[in-house]
């Protein structure tokens, strides 16, 4: 597989030298717990990390696991580095792609013009959790200002398909209620983004349930997942 793969590209980071999509149904699955042999799903990571090397001679991933830990990569180690329980990467240089898989939760895509970046994976619990928030204060680590982020907030359920019961609900809008209903994660991780600074907002139109022809969605009944990417080429 080639970076040529059916995807949904963050056009506005192009301009600033970052290479960042999400994979899409035609893709394939990259999750192992679907129904696709596990060979053919290793073989479309496998391909991918030689595509990516071309632009950066590591990648990270990480176990998800709907928390919200934040790793920092560093030019330390060449490969692909497969780390656990975290659903959060950053890299403060460029160098470094990254990766997450996705099927409803929120793929958050944040650069920096100067190469800096971080990849997300927000579902309701990281959304609750913060995660965004997180992985912003690891960029301004750096030194970096929140006003020169770009952030982007990729293809994932929508607010009229996203139904939580109460006690979700309370947790992401602070707000008691009695029934189910419908909550847009992608509508609160923005006002996050807002609330650390931050205001090159933009948010896919996409919806994996309305869209799902196009995406896998888990709300949908789709074992499959998508990959969301992002690297900053390293300089040459």
């Amino acid at each position: 597989m080639s970076l040529d793969v059916p995807r949904e590209d963050v056009a506005d980071f192009a301009a600033l030298g970052v290479i960042a999509f999400t994979t899409t149904r035609q893709a394939g699955t990259f999750g192992t717990a679907g129904r696709d042999p596990v060979g053919e799903v290793m073989g479309r990571w496998w391909s991918l990390v030689a595509s990516l090397h071309v632009y950066a001679p590591r990648l990270a991933t990480s176990r998800q696991v709907h928390g919200n830990l934040v790793l920092v990569h560093r030019l330390t180690w060449d490969g692909w580095l497969r780390t656990d329980a975290a659903d959060g990467h950053v890299a403060p240089e460029r160098g470094t792609a990254l990766a997450i898989t996705v099927a409803d939760c929120v793929p958050v895509f944040i650069a920096h013009p100067g190469g800096a970046c971080a990849l997300l994976h927000a579902g309701w619990r990281g959304t609750a959790a913060r995660i965004l928030e997180r992985g912003v204060t690891e960029l301004l680590r750096s030194g970096l200002d929140a006003r020169d982020l770009r952030v982007h907030l990729g293809p994932s359920i929508c607010g009229r398909c996203y139904e939580v019961g109460p006690d979700v609900y309370q947790q992401l809008v602070g707000q008691s209620i009695s029934a189910p209903a419908c909550v847009d994660l992608r509508a609160i991780l923005a006002q996050q983004a807002r609330d650390a600074g931050l205001t090159h907002i933009s948010i896919s139109e996409r919806c994996t349930r309305c869209d799902n022809d196009r995406f896998f969605s888990h709300r949908a009944g789709d074992a499959g997942r998508m990959l969301a990417v992002m690297v900053a080429p390293a300089a040459r």
